[in-house]
């Protein structure tokens, strides 16, 4: 189905709303809706058997600029919960479940992070870059869903330890890893700025022509002011993302004499067949493209 435009999307989902009511659970699951890819990962790993999934943002997507169709609000109106990302980054979340007569939870997995933030004001939603805060995004979950589904409460608890410890595992593995290198050559440019919370965590120094969200555009100004830093820094580990068009980085790369070293993943997953198709995956493939980057 194609996207409409927000403002008639939002017209559309007026006609859908009707009154719902509870209805027994498809073959005993817990009905569970996400916003993106990462969340979707993250439930199943909790949720295992006892939960169908669907995702509103599939991979490779862009939740930032997601407009959401009749179907989303159909989807959320059958939903027995729906896991969001929260600060900020699905700004057309709150419309959709309003429309769509969704009255169950809303699990907010960013919940108790210690959030960066631009300006003093605007929070920086990319928080599952550091896997602290992924293992408590991870927390949250199993919360709401043993919370909604008391009978599988223990096999989700079960699940949700075996799967921090995988997460608390591969936090130090990536520490290791980064910490071989000198500060001075931990420096990376990538197409926006979704990867403060990983530099903050990890050692690396993160430049993005596009801030925090891929909606916005860089003056040219702006173009030319990193540029020069990446001449006078001597920065040459220059990525694409998933999400992005790569003709601006491509742009910064020819203008200051470097490569770009490959693809990183930051607001999406790869498909099945794809690099990042788990968010472990995604950590391993970002962390290693790093690593030859700053390497060289």
């Amino acid at each position: 189905m194609h996207r409409l435009s927000r403002r008639s999307c939002l017209a559309a989902f007026a006609t859908l709303v009707v009154a719902t009511t509870s209805r027994p659970r498809a073959a005993g699951k817990l009905k569970v809706v996400t916003t993106f890819t990462i969340l979707e990962d993250m439930v199943r790993n909790v949720g295992g058997e006892h939960v169908a999934l669907t995702t509103l943002v599939g991979p490779d997507g862009d939740a930032h600029v997601y407009e959401p169709t009749p179907a989303d609000a159909r989807t959320l109106a059958r939903a027995d919960l729906v896991v969001v990302n929260g600060l900020g980054f699905e700004g057309w979340i709150d419309r959709l479940v309003r429309v769509s007569g969704y009255r169950g939870p809303v699990v907010v997995a960013s919940e108790g992070v210690a959030a960066l933030t631009v300006n003093e004001d605007q929070p920086d939603p990319h928080a599952w870059q550091d896997l602290a805060n992924g293992r408590l995004d991870v927390a949250n979950i199993v919360r709401a869903l043993a919370a909604a589904d008391p009978a599988n409460a223990d096999d989700y608890r079960r699940r949700a330890r075996a799967y921090d410890r995988e997460l608390a595992a591969l936090d130090r593995e990536v520490k290791s890893r980064l910490d071989a290198f000198p500060r001075d050559r931990r420096k990376v440019i990538t197409s926006h700025d979704a990867f403060r919370y990983f530099g903050r965590a990890y050692g690396i120094d993160f430049h993005a022509p596009v801030g925090l969200s891929t909606e916005s555009a860089p003056s040219a100004g702006q173009v030319a002011a990193l540029i020069r830093q990446m001449r006078d820094e001597g920065i040459h580990a220059v990525f694409v993302e998933n999400i992005t068009d790569p003709r601006l980085v491509g742009q910064l790369a020819r203008e200051a004499g470097a490569v770009i070293g490959g693809r990183l993943y930051s607001d999406s997953l790869s498909g099945p067949t794809g690099p990042a198709p788990t968010y472990l995956d995604m950590f391993r493939h970002n962390v290693g493209e790093i690593a030859k980057a700053v390497a060289q």
